[in-house]
């Protein structure tokens, strides 16, 4: 009896959970499930009704939506994948193995069924994975009364209707695209082709990375980029919405690779400890070697350390200058090479611009630290031995070099990555710093062998 209670009350619970998300925008609805356990999500989309669990399951920002779906009775679960945007059912498709595939594929709808296998062929992370087939299209012959009464019995199954994209009848191929706004304001007998202005359309094809399709909405303020055939044959298109998802995703990753670690495929909570453990162990191991080799280069000073221990005090100083230095230069020159602001051609000319740049921020740098040295020695709060000057000069002169060479190396550092294939994002912050940290070292003692010969060494 007391069993039968608890489950009556849960099912209350879920009952008046769900009642409240239907009072509330997607958005916010979709905060609230994304704090719930994943059992408590599934029970309250067994209890939603059909228009709103598409609703909220046709937005990319529900973390677990894949997992809902796999859970759902397969028909409930067919009906809710037939009603949602082919887009957004195509990515949660890849991210099922090949039995939960099947079995959900089996009863969708045959346009469903169509479009998936369409979408589901192109490469990720190009125009063709990210496009939808559910847009607006009108033959060349029709009248700006046809199109908007066609918009009136199509909307509802469309992605978008603020592009209409105008087909020769013969050819499939596009001709025009339309603005919903030039279209509401123009006469009803006036031609479709007329309305549109008369230049040639931008699009895309199916391989285009998904990067370049974001540098065109920026570049002519798109809501929507038609993707054509070789012929010029509209076969889908992608949306603002799209590909602001994408590119969050896209930065996220970047920012991860940055901070030298490998990119997350799922939110920081739902990533488990072991799959944590490996997404970071790798870059800390490759960086623990490396900075082994600042300690072969300390010990390779060793019998200069012991003449001068002075030198010591400022081994923190110097090391980190330098990893600044490269990590600011290394954000500088991803950001550029990601908005294509530079291209790889252009690497002579940022190193003819950060060489100076170095040396103005090693000077800037160098007498901070003199001046450090400086007032510390004559205040008397720490007695830098009699030929302090000396120590001093060495410093900033190491300070002047390693900026110098930080710079320059943070800098040429992403155009390398991007040579050899690689993400230039993979040249992270933490990498750089360790890079500069062993040839900062190497330079530090060179000057200090040089200033110093003769009197500390």
């Amino acid at each position: 009896m007391n069993n039968i209670l608890v489950h009556q009350d849960a099912v209350n619970a879920d009952l008046n959970i769900t009642q409240r998300l239907a009072s509330m925008h997607a958005a916010d609805a979709i905060e609230l499930l994304n704090e719930l356990e994943l059992t408590d999500i599934i029970d309250i989309f067994n209890e939603m009704p059909l228009e709103h669990a598409v609703l909220i399951l046709d937005q990319p920002e529900l973390h677990s939506a894949p997992a809902i779906i796999k859970s759902l009775p397969a028909a409930k679960a067919r009906d809710i994948l037939d009603e949602m945007s082919i887009d957004r059912v195509t990515d949660i498709f890849q991210e099922f193995g090949p039995e939960d595939r099947a079995r959900l594929a089996a009863g969708l709808g045959p346009e469903t069924t169509a479009a998936l296998r369409k979408l589901l062929r192109y490469p990720p992370h190009t125009a063709g994975s990210l496009m939808t087939t559910e847009f607006v299209s009108v033959p060349s012959g029709w009248t700006v009364a046809q199109t908007l009464q066609h918009i009136r019995e199509v909307e509802r199954s469309r992605e978008t209707i603020y592009a209409i994209y105008v087909i020769d009848p013969a050819t499939k191929v596009l001709l025009r695209t339309v603005a919903l706004r030039r279209l509401i304001s123009s006469e009803p007998e006036a031609s479709i082709l007329s309305v549109g202005r008369d230049v040639a359309p931008v699009v895309v094809t199916p391989l285009t990375d998904q990067e370049d399709v974001a540098r065109l909405f920026r570049k002519h303020d798109l809501l929507a980029v038609p993707v054509v055939t070789d012929n010029n044959q509209v076969i889908g298109i992608v949306t603002v919405d799209d590909v602001i998802d994408t590119m969050t995703q896209e930065m996220t990753e970047d920012t991860l690779k940055f901070g030298g670690m490998e990119a997350l495929n799922k939110p920081y909570m739902q990533i488990g400890f072991f799959q944590m453990i490996h997404k970071r162990a790798g870059w800390l191991g490759i960086l623990l070697l490396g900075e082994m080799l600042t300690a072969s280069a300390m010990q390779h000073f060793e019998g200069e350390l012991e003449k001068a221990v002075v030198l010591t005090l400022f081994i923190p100083l110097i090391m980190s200058s330098g990893g600044n230095s490269g990590s600011q230069a290394t954000s500088l020159l991803i950001r550029a090479l990601a908005l294509q602001d530079l291209r790889l051609k252009d690497w002579w000319r940022v190193a003819l611009r950060e060489i100076p740049t170095g040396l103005v921020l090693g000077s800037f740098l160098g007498l901070i630290g003199v001046a450090r040295i400086a007032a510390w020695q004559m205040l008397g709060l720490y007695d830098y031995g009699q030929h302090w000057q000396l120590v001093a000069a060495t410093v900033g002169a190491a300070l002047v070099g390693i900026v110098t060479f930080g710079s320059l190396v943070g800098s040429m550092l992403p155009f390398a990555m991007q040579r050899l294939g690689f993400d230039p994002a993979s040249a992270s912050a933490p990498f750089v710093a360790t890079l500069v940290d062993v040839t900062g070292l190497v330079i530090y003692f060179s000057i200090a062998l040089v200033i110093l010969s003769g009197t500390l060494l």
